[in-house]
């Protein structure tokens, strides 16, 4: 879920800055998979389908799209064309095997438990079990040069610690690697052409749908390669880091411009696991905290160069005070009918707005944070540190919570055209500017927040985009923020609602399920209602 979250955040990101994007998938099946697949039969494209088809009832919109099988002209076309090239031949082939990562490890790379004699991999922890096969083996020695010479690349491995790790692998010399299996133990993959006896490596199969979903071999597929950026987890890094760029450069391809690797997940400060009962449910968790709480929260504390730490209670507080308090609430006052009885987006006064900046150190803290926000962001997006975006946009927020509270708008009259409401308005447009700008740079992560909040405030959908960042009151130029206009009354100003614990809630509202709660709130609205008339 977090690398989804991740991924999709770069591709928004692009699309805020109007950048034209395509996103593809590497899919595998493990043995512990075998199972599933099975069920589904062999037909290529019923299980992803009906993946898809959950996540389209989910309410994703995201563009899917599938290639065909790699067994049907990828894999033939890539291993005859590497075959020719003198890059595979078959071999007999002896090491430790471990299931669960798919690959043999060499003995470096295995922790030996003294009492039980039995080997593990010391990267994951699996266990490991002796293997002797005949297989197809790739020459991966011959490319460990060019291989080195791609990681070296600038910003080619992001963080720069993985690219540490890649250098520390390659420091030693790099052994031929197996690209295929024995069917009668891996019968579930797909067969090696011409010999029924071997199956293809899962991840080599795997690493060819980045070109399938772009049409290869046929020429269509240059138009998207090499890709911009590869998201993938840390567990993988090797896969990624060293395999592919060696299969492409012994195909005569391009490896791909950048890797973005991120970090893992602990809960409280542990590894998660099934044994510990401590494995986060993303369905619960979302019903828990929204799915837009939740998306949040995971961007913004899962940082890709160490393993984040889901924790009930930091998410609660996180998601309180960040959304909820800084963002949510400063939306409800700025559109409150004692303040904003005409439910507008006014343009500042220029007198007014001279006074607040010159004479209010709030409304000086608020121009330079607002001032600042987009370059912050970009740089901060370009590297996929967005925590750093949330940090500079909720460090915005808190500046403008600030600026009103030291404005004192509730002071002056609401209303007619007397310099008190004047300033008003002056105060009300640099409120919503900073909203509208702050809803802008975090539509990446929050897209569905972002879009009701920049829907309150009747923001046109081409004026969401990152040039529009400029503006505002806070810009250079004076004057070229947007012209006064209208909220849209069909949009609610309450964003987020603060997460309250079941205990923490009145004891008439505990225990009630969704049904009871919706009764007792119609009861109240009728009591309301008729003391009211």
């Amino acid at each position: 879920m977090h690398i989804a979250g991740t991924t999709d955040c770069v591709i928004r990101t692009l699309k805020c800055a109007s950048a034209p994007v395509l996103m593809s998938t590497a899919q595998r099946f493990n043995r512990r998979q075998r199972h599933t697949r099975c069920l589904w039969g062999n037909t290529a494209m019923r299980f992803p389908r009906a993946i898809v088809k959950c996540l389209r009832r989910r309410g994703s919109n995201t563009m899917i799209s599938f290639a065909p099988p790699s067994s049907d002209i990828n894999w033939p076309y890539l291993i005859f064309g590497l075959q020719s090239r003198g890059y595979i031949y078959s071999a007999a082939y002896s090491g430790w095997y471990c299931v669960s990562d798919e690959t043999f490890l060499t003995d470096s790379q295995l922790r030996l438990d003294e009492a039980s004699g039995a080997r593990y991999s010391l990267e994951s922890g699996h266990p490991v079990e002796w293997t002797e096969e005949t297989n197809y083996m790739f020459r991966l020695s011959q490319f460990q040069d060019d291989v080195r010479h791609w990681v070296q690349q600038e910003a080619r491995i992001r963080p720069a610690k993985f690219e540490k790790i890649l250098l520390d692998t390659l420091s030693e010399p790099l052994p031929d690697v197996s690209i295929s299996r024995p069917a009668n133990r891996v019968h579930w993959a797909i067969p090696v052409p011409n010999d029924e006896t071997q199956t293809v490596y899962v991840w080599l199969d795997a690493l060819i749908n980045y070109l399938s979903s772009l049409g290869y071999p046929n020429e269509q597929y240059l138009a998207h390669w090499p890709p911009a950026q590869q998201v993938i987890g840390k567990d993988i890094l090797k896969f990624h880091g060293i395999y592919w760029p060696a299969f492409l450069l012994a195909a005569g391809l391009e490896p791909p411009r950048q890797l973005h690797v991120h970090s893992h997940w602990t809960v409280d400060g542990q590894k998660m696991s099934k044994s510990k009962h401590n494995v986060v449910d993303p369905v619960e968790a979302a019903k828990q905290y929204t799915m837009e709480g939740l998306r949040y929260f995971l961007l913004r504390e899962g940082v890709a160069h160490s393993d984040g730490n889901f924790s009930h209670v930091k998410a609660l507080r996180i998601l309180n005070s960040e959304l909820a308090d800084t963002l949510g609430n400063l939306l409800s006052r700025a559109c409150a009918k004692s303040l904003n009885p005409h439910q507008m987006y006014p343009e500042p006064h220029v007198e007014h707005l001279s006074q607040l900046l010159q004479h209010l150190d709030a409304g000086k803290r608020l121009q330079e944070a607002l001032f600042h926000l987009a370059g912050r962001c970009e740089q901060h997006y370009e590297g996929n540190h967005f925590h750093l975006v949330a940090d500079t946009a909720i460090a915005a927020l808190h500046a403008a919570n600030n600026f009103f509270e030291c404005a004192k708008p509730w002071e002056l009259k609401a209303g007619g055209s007397s310099p008190n409401a004047q300033r008003l308005q002056t105060i009300i447009a640099m409120t919503m500017d900073a909203l509208r700008l702050c809803g802008i740079v975090l539509q990446p992560m929050m897209p569905q927040l972002t879009s009701r909040l920049l829907d309150k405030l009747n923001v046109p959908i081409a004026q969401r985009s990152w040039r529009h960042l400029g503006e505002s009151f806070a810009a250079a130029t004076p004057g070229n923020g947007p012209e006064s206009h209208q909220l849209d009354e069909h949009s609610s100003a309450l964003l987020f609602q603060r997460i309250v614990e079941q205990q923490d809630k009145p004891i008439e509202q505990r225990a009630q399920s969704p049904a009871q709660s919706k009764r007792s709130k119609s009861k109240r609205e009728r009591k309301t209602s008729a003391t009211m008339s």
